[in-house]
């Protein structure tokens, strides 16, 4: 078993592995990738999750940590990561790793460009930790990632064009065609949510108005209940009474949890963000023309509470409808896991330099050893 510590030589930003080429031999590759374990690393606005994966996408180990706070420098999310994998190495033989990011991350998948959870701005992630641990390291958005776990393991096996949507506090996305994620020229391609749908609606974060996420997402979903609540509105009385009146205590899991108990309020407004999520979908099918779409995030645990209406809003509103084929809408099988396996398998892509590096070392070190030994029996023979 070797671990990161074994290595004293630090592979600076020069040194980093070049990504360019990678993407262009995706599937070819990744089938002839080596089958060793690699760590994948899921960073959000909350949380950072490190695992160990294997070739099939199994999960050997996980561990989890809260995200530092985002007024933090980012040498401090980075600390974080690096001692993640230090820890995971010191138990497992890890030969690459790689890191899903909640942000746009550029063309060369080195730099996030921005990420709105975390003090990320034009940040060479890839280089700085590479440069501190002895392995190539992959950094890609966390919906790419997530897309990729979901087609090689997931709902999305045996579709040649999937469009993944992840619904979280905002609306991600990621496109793959012919087992290869479209990045698009400058990296950020996939960032659905901010699609206007509604001109001159609610303002959204990103300076925008109307933007999907800003209706069909878990801020949407908890948007409306607390406006409902705050309103002292009769078909809020339900979640009125769960939360004992503190408002601010509503959350979308809890929504979702009143729903399934037959809350009629909580099942409305899962109809609503669903219809919108149909609306939106169509708009890609129109653009992109998928053979299916893959719904994960938190969100999409209510299932089909939220993914019914949704395809009926689809099949209402998709263009040229009953006279072309329509592409599937699937919840995603790999839940919260998916960003993480997704990156750990996108690594196994460079995990092979690696391991010719970990050869070469080896070999030097055996060549010295041997030249060491002869030098002393030379001087014991004098």
């Amino acid at each position: 078993m070797s671990t990161y510590r074994d290595f004293t030589a630090p592979i600076g930003s020069r040194r980093a592995p070049v990504l360019r080429t990678v993407g262009t031999r995706e599937r070819r590759s990744h089938l002839t990738a080596p089958r060793v374990p690699t760590v994948g690393i899921d960073i959000g606005g909350t949380k950072v999750m490190a695992g160990v994966v294997d070739a099939d996408g199994n999960i050997l180990e996980k561990l989890r940590t809260e995200t530092p706070d985002k007024s933090k420098s980012p040498k401090v999310v980075e600390d974080t990561i690096v001692e993640l994998v230090l820890d995971l190495s010191d138990r497992h033989d890890v030969h690459a790793v790689g890191i899903g990011a909640a942000g746009w991350v550029d063309a060369d998948r080195n730099r996030v460009l921005f990420a709105p959870h975390l003090s990320w701005r034009n940040e060479p992630l890839r280089d700085r930790i590479a440069g501190r641990l002895a392995v190539p390291v992959l950094v890609d958005n966390d919906a790419n990632t997530a897309a990729w776990a979901e087609w090689r393991f997931g709902a999305g096996r045996g579709e040649d064009h999937l469009v993944m949507i992840t619904l979280g506090t905002g609306i991600g996305g990621a496109i793959l065609e012919d087992g290869q994620v479209k990045r698009g020229k400058y990296g950020v391609a996939g960032e659905f949510g901010h699609m206007q749908v509604v001109p001159g609606g609610h303002r959204c974060p990103c300076g925008n108005r109307g933007c999907w996420e800003q209706y069909s997402s878990g801020n949407a979903l908890v948007r409306e209940a607390r406006e409902l609540a705050a309103a002292d509105s009769p078909v809020a009385y339900g979640i009125i009474e769960h939360v004992k009146g503190s408002i601010g205590d509503i959350t979308g899991p809890m929504i979702t949890e009143l729903a399934r108990d037959g809350d009629a309020m909580c099942v409305e407004l899962l109809q609503d963000i669903g219809q919108w999520l149909g609306v939106g979908i169509a708009n890609l099918a129109a653009a992109l023309d998928p053979s299916c779409f893959v719904i994960g995030g938190g969100v999409s645990a209510a299932d089909d509470l939220l993914i019914g209406p949704a395809r009926d809003a689809f099949k209402r509103q998709l263009t040229g409808r009953g006279y072309r084929p329509e592409a599937r809408i699937v919840r995603a099988q790999l839940g919260p896991e998916a960003g993480m396996v997704g990156a750990a398998d996108l690594a196994r892509l460079v995990a092979r330099r690696f391991r010719r590096a970990k050869r070469r070392r080896v070999e030097r070190y055996e060549r010295y050893e041997r030249y060491a030994e002869a030098r002393r029996t030379t001087r014991e023979s004098l």
